[in-house]
């Protein structure tokens, strides 16, 4: 869900995954154009638009934190069953100054509170940056995906659909460590104009 640059970013890599994608966002026309450009790309693989979410596998939320609260609100029993990827960072963007969530949860914890455990909720991506999601690599390196979760065989959906993509998944715990990666996605966010990276950077784990 989301036809921004993040949601195009993640669409690419399912697409040279070998996956179908659906790109979802109601009365918005930037969806279907999206849709459209992604099967250009890809005249081999299935990508179309939806108005809202259906049956599917994966759905991604790739939105910001408040528009991810009322998709989860809404949809409800159209999520039944799938794994749900936030990757969000629920940052104050009137001050830049520090998250919105509470101290002691995360934009993923509220997200699974919300969605019930019908919904296996997943943190990934919230670490990359679209210009280099897009490609699978930063500097000639493989992506890192870091990905939280409670339930083990959703984070390995997530793993196979990272790995499609020619990146690295790496699992670094239940949902709540979302909190630390969020806090991670904030200072990734906010060193970009003080080390003039201009969002060319990526969280790298060694070796």
């Amino acid at each position: 869900m989301g036809p921004g640059k993040m949601g195009r970013a993640i669409a690419t890599r399912a697409l040279t995954g070998g996956h179908g994608v659906s790109v979802t966002h109601p009365r918005d026309d930037r969806a279907q154009a999206l849709a459209e450009e992604l099967k250009q790309r890809f005249p081999d693989a299935e990508s179309h638009w939806a108005a809202s979410p259906g049956p599917a596998d994966v759905t991604v939320l790739a939105l910001p934190y408040d528009a991810a609260l009322q998709v989860a609100r809404s949809a409800g029993a159209a999520l039944a069953g799938q794994v749900l990827v936030d990757i969000c960072n629920p940052i104050n963007f009137s001050t830049m100054d520090g998250r919105v969530t509470p101290l002691d949860s995360s934009a993923a914890e509220e997200i699974q509170q919300v969605v019930g455990t019908d919904v296996k909720v997943v943190k990934a991506f919230n670490t990359t940056f679209a210009g280099l999601l897009t490609t699978g690599e930063g500097h000639d390196v493989p992506l890192d995906v870091l990905i939280a979760g409670d339930d083990s065989a959703a984070k390995d959906k997530i793993a196979e659909l990272v790995r499609s993509g020619a990146m690295r998944p790496l699992d670094v715990g239940p949902l709540r460590r979302a909190r630390e990666l969020e806090a991670m996605g904030f200072l990734h966010i906010a060193i970009q104009e003080p080390l003039q990276l201009n969002w060319h950077s990526s969280i790298k784990i060694l070796p």
